[in-house]
């Protein structure tokens, strides 16, 4: 995988804030085996405010809106973000500002990398806190599910919520097109060890989908310099979807923003490896990174956004788009490496 990457402003305090600003495609390919009752999901470190870098402006101003009409060659937009609406912290304001930048690209389809709805994920959370932020979005959204998600009876408000969108209840792996791209949204909620019936489902969509381009996501990150660190728990879903030539994986749990070079299935550089990102800044707070995971290449907690990605035939773009009023901002592009 060839890349150019282009960061600026990258900058990382650990200060704590309160934020002042009042903030598809087709559906999955064939179904996965019978439902496995997810473990009792961990409880995070509480999270802190970004600081400051300049005040952002109220949200009583119309966002502008990006026109998605290009070519199909010139790719579609997939954005998206996760660790999304508290309303314990700064009043929600955290993802209203998040949501004022999805405001921006009508057209695009979105993602979500899990917890949308803090602290436990109960319908009130969902219908108080994600519904008029992220919520807006709903129709074209497709969500990976997170811890958060499903303390409150085991999902049951996640699932009600997103309906058919979630995948099968209580599973939550579904997969489905974006343009020339096939897209994996996985549960780092049930058991995802190798033999497992999530792992035999993967395994057999890669198979029957042998796409040049192939993109996936979950919540807990594998690779992460936050406060939660690498996390083994999807490393034979990393190994499955390195050994198919999978080349992109989203996640979050980590509340900031990180990027990771290109790497194999153990974890070390490679070109035309898969290359990583953590997006927990949809606004449900920040958290301090721990310590420099290897290969990772730029970290930042300064700031809510969410990650933009225009997926082409072969290729592709990224950007991180920070909150009104904050400078961080990280892009750069890709190629799709060779299906294995």
């Amino acid at each position: 995988m060839s890349l150019q990457i282009e960061c600026r402003g990258v900058r990382m305090r650990t200060v704590i804030i309160l934020l002042i600003l009042a903030v598809g495609p087709r559906l999955a390919h064939g179904q996965p085996p019978a439902p496995t009752p997810p473990p009792a999901p961990t409880q995070p470190p509480a999270p802190t405010q970004p600081p400051p870098t300049t005040t952002p402006p109220t949200t009583t101003t119309e966002p502008q809106t990006t026109t998605e009409s290009k070519p199909a060659d010139e790719g579609v937009t997939f954005i998206g973000a996760g660790d999304i609406a508290n309303c314990e912290v700064a009043g929600g304001g955290g993802a209203r500002s998040t949501a004022l930048i999805l405001d921006r690209y009508p057209n695009a389809v979105i993602y979500t990398t899990g917890d949308h709805a803090y602290q436990t994920g109960s319908e009130k959370e969902f219908r108080s806190c994600y519904e008029p932020t992220w919520g807006r979005f709903k129709t074209r959204t497709h969500p990976a599910v997170g811890n958060h998600d499903l303390i409150t009876d085991k999902g049951k408000p996640y699932y009600d919520y997103f309906g058919e969108a979630a995948g099968p209840r209580n599973l939550g792996y579904y997969s489905y097109e974006v343009g020339a791209w096939h897209v994996i949204a996985l549960n780092s909620a049930i058991p995802a060890r190798k033999g497992t019936d999530q792992m035999k489902w993967l395994a057999e969509d890669l198979a029957a989908h042998k796409t040049e381009c192939t993109l996936a996501y979950w919540h807990i990150a594998r690779y992460s310099s936050g406060a939660h660190g690498s996390d083994p728990l999807m490393a034979d879903a990393w190994k499955i979807l390195y050994d198919a030539g999978v080349d992109v994986v989203l996640a979050s749990h980590d509340h900031n923003y990180e990027r990771f070079a290109p790497m194999d299935d153990k974890g070390k550089p490679d070109d035309k490896g898969i290359r990583s990102f953590v997006v927990g800044t949809g606004g449900g707070g920040v958290y301090e990174f721990k310590s420099k995971a290897q290969n990772s290449e730029v970290r930042d907690n300064t700031t809510y956004g969410v990650l933009k990605m225009v997926l082409k035939p072969g290729s592709y773009d990224f950007e991180f788009i920070p909150m009104p009023g904050k400078t961080f901002r990280d892009s750069g592009s890709g190629k799709c490496s060779p299906v294995k």
